[in-house]
């Protein structure tokens, strides 16, 4: 077994154990409206539940030497977002929406992704996803980096509408994991499928 001390090697080298290590890594493909109105569409493999009382998701946002990206920011100044869960039938699309585009060009426009209402939030969702989430912004919490360039920005979300395709949720609301076809994220250029399930019951 080999010890590393994170302290003594570079930022790089740590990511590089941290993406190879935490997999497979949801991904959350994240909707914010800046404030000119450009929808911007960004994806991000730092994502987990928080709670679900009151449902709370959470997106780790890294920022370029401290400065915000488009998504924290904008979710920061409006303080909504929209997260959907990224399936195998519009992965490609989310991979497009990773292009360094000014603030004021739409990632969504440039994926040719459709535009869908909210119902309580004013940032415009996803079509194409079959599961998403209308977030207002619980908490923006800046971390890592310094106190002048933190490296990241948490962003806590408190999910007010759920958006989800009928042939992926059964009448007792459990989401069938076959019909979604979720993706994860692996490290590199690297990205994975539902491979084998299997049950194990919690002791009691």
């Amino acid at each position: 077994m080999r010890a590393i001390d994170p302290a003594a090697q570079s930022e790089r080298d740590n990511y590089k154990l941290l993406i190879g290590s935490i997999i497979p890594r949801p991904i959350a493909f994240v909707t914010t409206l800046s404030e000119g109105g450009v929808l911007n569409a960004a994806p991000f493999s730092y994502f987990t539940i928080v709670t679900a009382d009151p449902p709370m998701v959470a997106v780790s946002v890294q920022r370029k030497q401290g400065v915000r990206k488009d998504t924290s920011r904008n979710a920061v100044t409006t303080g909504e977002f929209v997260v959907h869960i990224a399936d195998s039938s519009y992965i490609g699309a989310i991979n497009t929406t990773a292009a360094p585009l000014p603030p004021e060009e739409s990632e969504a426009a440039l994926a040719g992704l459709t535009p869908a209402a909210s119902l309580a939030v004013a940032v415009p969702g996803i079509a194409e996803a079959s599961i998403r989430m209308e977030c207002v912004l619980e908490q923006a919490i800046p971390l890592g980096g310094t106190a002048d360039a933190p490296a990241a920005d948490l962003l806590i979300g408190r999910v007010v509408q759920f958006h989800v395709a009928e042939d992926v949720i059964d009448d007792r609301g459990h989401i069938d994991a076959g019909r979604l076809q979720p993706v994860s994220r692996l490290a590199g250029n690297s990205y994975a499928k539902l491979g084998e399930q299997f049950e194990l019951e919690r002791p009691v």
